[in-house]
C-alpha cells in the first residue's frame, strides 16, 4: 500500500504525545460551553419575544447579531494564533464568554441584549479554529480526523447536555437566570484550563521545521479546496444557524408543542448530528487506512450528505405538520455534520503549520457569514408571509436549496490530495495519487 506524502507542518511517523487525549477532552468541554452559549437565545426565543415585545424581524436581528463581529474576530485571532500560545488565547476567550453573560441576569432591553450578544460572538468567533489548531499540535495528520470529530461533537453535546437543564431554568425561573448559569460554567472551564491546559509539542519538532515552507496566502485562499470548504460549510452552517435561533420557536409556534415539550424535541437534531459526525470521523479514517484518496475519504464523504439533507428538507412543505415533519427536519439538518469533520483536516493537508491557525480561522470566518444571513432571512420571511406556518416553510425551502447548492460545489471543488503539489509547484509524488496512509 502506498503512503500519502507527509502533510506540511507534520512529521511522518510521529506518535501521539502523552496527554493528547486529556487536552482533547478539555477542548471538547470548551466546545460544549461554546454551543450552550449559542443555543440559549433560540431556546428562550418565545419568552424573550413576549417579555421584550419583539417582532419576528427583531428576533431575527437578535439571532444574527451574535455573528456581526464573529468573522472579523475569528480572522484577527487566527493570525494571532499563528504566533501566540493557544493555551492563553483559549483562556482569554472563555473569560470573555463569562463576562458577557452576566449582564443578562438583570432587567435588560433589546439594545442591551443585542450588544451583549455581539460581544459574546466576538469572543466565540475564533473558538473552533483555535481549538482545532491547538489539538492539531497533539496529533500527526493521519490521526487528526477522530479528534476533529470529537471537538465537533462539542456542538451536539453542548445542546444535548445543556438544553434540558437550561430549559428547566427558563421554565421554572426565568430566561435571565439561564444566561447567568452559562457565565458561571464559562468561569469553571477557565479555571480547569488554567490548571490543566498545555501547548502541544508537535510544532517544535525538527522534522516540522525542516518541512516548513510558507505559501502566499493568496494562493491558499484561492485554492479550489479552500473555496470548496467554505462553500460547502456555508450551507451546513445556514442550517445550523436556523436550528440555533428558530427551531424551538417553530416547534412551539408552528407545531403547537409546549415549551417543556419543545425543550426535548429540540435535542433530536443534535443527537442525530452527533451520530453522523462520529460515523463520518470513523469512516473517513477507515477509508484512508484502506487506500482511498483524501478526495474520497474527506471531500466526497463530506459533500454528499449535504445534498441528501437538502433534498430531505425540500419535502417539508408537502407533509402534514406533526411527527413526520419533525423527523424530516432532524434528519435533513443533521446530515450537515459530516462537512465539519472533514474540512479542517483537508486544509491541514496543504497548509504550512505556521499558517494553519490563520487559514482555519479565515475558513471559519467566511462560512459563518451564513449565521448573519440565515436568522434574519427567516425572520423577514415569517413577518411578511400570509401565515406564520407558510413563512416557516418558505424559510426551510430556502435552506434546502442552499444546502444542495453548497454540497454540489463541495463535490466539484474538494480535491485536497492534489492541492499541495499544485500550490508548491512541485510534481505530485506517486503516493499522492492514491492519497492513502498506512494503518497505524
Amino acid at each position: 500500500m502506498t503512503t500519502q506524502p507527509t502533510p506540511m507542518g507534520t512529521s511522518k511517523g510521529t506518535g501521539t504525545p502523552k496527554g493528547a487525549w486529556t487536552i482533547t477532552f478539555l477542548l471538547f468541554l470548551f466546545m460544549v460551553v461554546n454551543f450552550a452559549d449559542k443555543i440559549v437565545v433560540g431556546l428562550a426565543g418565545v419568552p424573550i419575544r413576549k417579555d421584550l415585545g419583539l417582532t419576528p424581524e427583531q428576533f431575527g436581528t437578535l439571532g444574527s447579531s451574535f455573528f456581526y463581529l464573529f468573522s472579523i474576530s475569528a480572522i484577527v485571532i487566527g493570525f494571532v494564533a499563528n504566533r501566540a500560545s493557544t493555551r492563553w488565547i483559549l483562556l482569554i476567550l472563555a473569560l470573555i464568554w463569562a463576562v458577557t453573560q452576566f449582564p443578562m441576569v438583570g432587567s435588560v432591553d433589546f439594545t442591551t441584549l443585542v450588544i451583549c450578544r455581539i460581544i459574546l460572538g466576538a469572543g466565540e468567533g475564533p473558538a473552533a479554529a483555535v481549538a482545532i489548531h491547538a489539538v492539531y499540535k497533539w496529533f500527526p495528520d493521519e490521526k487528526r480526523t477522530l479528534p476533529t470529530a470529537i471537538l465537533s461533537q462539542g456542538s451536539a453535546f453542548g445542546v444535548i447536555l445543556t438544553m434540558p437543564a437550561l430549559g428547566w431554568v427558563i421554565e421554572h425561573y426565568s430566561w435571565h437566570l439561564a444566561f447567568g448559569v452559562l457565565g458561571v460554567v464559562s468561569l469553571l472551564w477557565a479555571v480547569a484550563w488554567f490548571v490543566f491546559g498545555k501547548e502541544g509539542p508537535l510544532v517544535s519538532t525538527s522534522a516540522v521545521v525542516a518541512d516548513e515552507r510558507r505559501i502566499p496566502y493568496w494562493k491558499l485562499l484561492t485554492s479550489r479546496t479552500f473555496i470548496g470548504c467554505v462553500a460547502a460549510t456555508f450551507g451546513a452552517y445556514w442550517a445550523l444557524s436556523l436550528g440555533l435561533t428558530w427551531f424551538t420557536s417553530f416547534i412551539i409556534e408552528g407545531l403547537g408543542y409546549t415549551q417543556k415539550q419543545a425543550n426535548f424535541i429540540s435535542i433530536l437534531p443534535w443527537i442525530f448530528g452527533a451520530v453522523v459526525v462520529i460515523l463520518t470521523g470513523w469512516v473517513s479514517q477507515l477509508m484512508l487506512a484502506r487506500g482511498f484518496t483524501t478526495r474520497g475519504a474527506r471531500g466526497v464523504l463530506g459533500s454528499v450528505p449535504l445534498i441528501i439533507g437538502g433534498c430531505i428538507l425540500a419535502t417539508l412543505p408537502h407533509v402534514e405538520p406533526g411527527p413526520l415533519m419533525i423527523a424530516l427536519l432532524v434528519v435533513g439538518s443533521g446530515l450537515c455534520g459530516s462537512i465539519y469533520v472533514v474540512c479542517p483536516p483537508m486544509l491541514g493537508e496543504f497548509t504550512p503549520v505556521s499558517q494553519r491557525g490563520a487559514m482555519i480561522a479565515i475558513y471559519g470566518a467566511l462560512y459563518t457569514l451564513s449565521g448573519i444571513l440565515a436568522p434574519q432571512v427567516m425572520g423577514n420571511v415569517i413577518q411578511h408571509a400570509g401565515a406564520m406556518m407558510a413563512g416557516y416553510m418558505t424559510g426551510f425551502t430556502i435552506n434546502a436549496a442552499i444546502m444542495v447548492g453548497s454540497g454540489l460545489l463541495g463535490l466539484l471543488l474538494l480535491w485536497p490530495n492534489t492541492e499541495r503539489a499544485r500550490l508548491t509547484g512541485t510534481s505530485q509524488p506517486a503516493g499522492a495519487i492514491r492519497g492513502a496512509v498506512s494503518p497505524t
